[in-house]
């Protein structure tokens, strides 16, 4: 018998958005990226300026789903020293300097049996992380790892593409806990400059299978981007795009998020009208 999933600071957040408003934002950081010690000011400007949620990319020396841009930051951040038992003591230090947004981590599987999927899990709830995404984490494999991390109060995350048959797309809905990630594009992480048809009617498909909110990754960049999916999904994933305006200065890092995320919420543009 399948475990019913965790409720977590993404069930509260998603909640609390009113139906049919602009997908809340959910902006992606690598840990450790440009500075190691720039993780906890990242969370802290997402935070502020309004975001849904944050998603951490915990780095690792084969990214397979990750665009040049985030590999080349995960590259840095590893030769800053970033690990992932140094991520989730970040992730517990946000915690502990009031960053209360749903945060989820992204890593691969490699890491997280190397540690051990139960020791990862409670390590992962102990520092006040709400999901995790693993996105080498094929379906059929996923059932130990689901059950550790919803035991501990950790949703796994399910990614989904416009490639994924409809028997799987269903099955993956059926097991969703936290947000369905929709995967915008055919391929790996980096910005576009049009969200495609087949990424629409993905979050579509979704929604007809399960109540459990869908947010667009992959490619997003602009708030024309976020603005296109209200009422096609509850929440947006921005990675490279954000990446690419923090630039490699740490001193510099989390004014230069700040100003990328209010303007791809739409502060800028609501402040000038």
């Amino acid at each position: 018998m399948r475990m019913a999933p965790p409720v977590t600071r993404f069930d509260a957040a998603f909640g609390a958005r009113a139906v049919g408003s602009q997908p809340g934002l959910i902006p992606y950081i690598t840990a450790g990226y440009p500075g190691l010690e720039s993780t906890v000011a990242l969370l802290a400007v997402a935070q502020e300026v309004g975001c849904l949620a944050a998603e951490v990319g915990i780095p690792f020396s084969d990214p397979l789903a990750d665009g040049p841009t985030i590999q080349r930051s995960g590259q840095v951040a590893l030769r800053n020293g970033m690990t992932l038992a140094i991520a989730l003591t970040q992730v517990r230090a946000a915690r502990d300097a009031g960053v209360d947004i749903p945060l989820a981590v992204m890593t691969y599987v490699n890491p997280v049996l190397s540690l051990g999927i139960d020791a990862f899990a409670n390590a992962a709830a102990a520092a006040g992380v709400d999901g995790v995404i693993v996105p080498d984490l094929p379906l059929d494999e996923a059932d130990d790892a689901r059950a550790c991390l919803h035991q501990a109060g950790v949703a796994l995350i399910p990614l989904v593409a416009p490639t994924t048959p409809p028997e799987r797309l269903a099955r993956i809905c059926a097991s969703a806990a936290g947000f369905v990630y929709c995967v915008g594009v055919a391929g790996v992480t980096g910005a576009r400059r049009v969200i495609a048809k087949d990424a629409i009617e993905l979050l579509d498909s979704v929604r007809t299978l399960t109540a459990v909110p869908r947010a667009l990754g992959f490619g997003l960049s602009t708030h024309a981007h976020l603005a296109a999916l209200r009422g096609h999904a509850e929440g947006a994933v921005v990675g490279s795009a954000l990446i690419d305006s923090i630039g490699v200065d740490a001193v510099a890092a989390a004014a230069n998020a700040e100003r990328f995320l209010r303007g791809m919420i739409g502060l800028e543009v609501m402040r000038a009208g």
